[in-house]
């Protein structure tokens, strides 16, 4: 019950900050564009912000979307030196239709999805910075399709599921347990009943892993990655243990692990200024 009260509390606060993050997304150059690209079947949404030659494309996490988890970076990551793509997964924000689906790889079709997406918008190469899902969608990305993979950030990800993780998750199965300050950012973009049921389908998805070998999600596919990766871990962080992202940076080969010690799940949100000048930092190391 305690745990459970500790992720509902965090929830609360986390919600308020993906409200913070909707708000920054609104228009703040004339280099901003937007729209929907034909890929894989579907019109997946995009947005794009900048005109440096490094193309960065933001990977969100559960139901997440563009502009609910990325609203700092689309604003204040450097125009000058990268390129910004924000995309919203099939199912997600404002790539519906579809409805969204939990198959056992959704990860690879998101992976797929992602990298076909830059192709089609005509990047031939990219960095990924990929957050909690999103984060599991770029490791996959990288190990896929490394030529095209120039750099990683990942951050709030897991290559494997615990029964303790599916405890967590399970503790906020019930939507319409949180408040209703809680739930409103995302009823905002799904409706009441479409995020429930979305929600839900979301701890499903992630019950199957639980039942593969080591509860693996992507570890076979690390060994494969062989772009220059940042593992950034806040030491609070309620969701992801940091035991996950030490076993990132055991088993990628070459990987950077920075830990946050006052970071809690959302960090780039919660401290946007911070997360912001450490990503560019590590990935303009590849420009040099």
């Amino acid at each position: 019950m305690a745990l459970c009260v500790g992720r509902a509390r965090f929830l609360l606060r986390y919600r308020s900050d993906i409200q913070r993050a909707m708000t920054a997304t609104r228009p703040h150059s004339s280099s901003e564009a937007s729209g929907r690209q034909r890929v894989n079947g579907v019109d997946l949404y995009y947005e794009q912000t900048g005109g440096g030659k490094h193309a960065l494309l933001l990977l969100p996490g559960a139901l997440g979307s563009t502009r609910t988890d990325f609203g700092p970076q689309l604003k204040s990551l450097n125009k000058e030196r990268f390129t910004v793509i924000g995309w919203d997964p099939r199912g997600y924000g404002r790539s519906r239709p579809p409805e969204r689906d939990f198959p056992l790889d959704f990860f690879e079709r998101d992976a797929k999805d992602a990298v076909d997406l830059m192709k089609a918008l005509g990047f031939g190469k990219f960095s990924l910075l990929g957050w909690s899902d999103g984060g599991i969608t770029a490791l996959i990305a990288a190990a896929r399709y490394p030529d095209l993979i120039n750099r990683m950030v990942v951050w709030g990800a897991n290559a494997f599921v615990t029964q303790q993780d599916l405890q967590l998750y399970e503790g906020i199965r019930d939507v319409f347990k949180w408040s209703a300050r809680m739930r409103q950012p995302l009823e905002e973009v799904y409706g009441a009943e479409t995020f429930a049921k979305n929600w839900g389908a979301w701890v499903d998805g992630f019950a199957q892993f639980s039942k593969r070998p080591e509860g693996s999600i992507c570890i076979e596919l690390l060994p494969l990655i062989r772009c220059p990766t940042l593992i950034v871990q806040g030491e609070k962080d309620p969701i992801v243990p940091n035991s996950h992202a030490h076993f990132l940076s055991k088993h990628i080969k070459g990987s950077r692990l920075h830990l946050m010690p006052e970071g809690k799940h959302n960090l780039h949100l919660r401290y946007a200024d911070e997360f912001n000048k450490l990503a560019e930092d590590f990935l303009e190391d590849g420009e040099r």
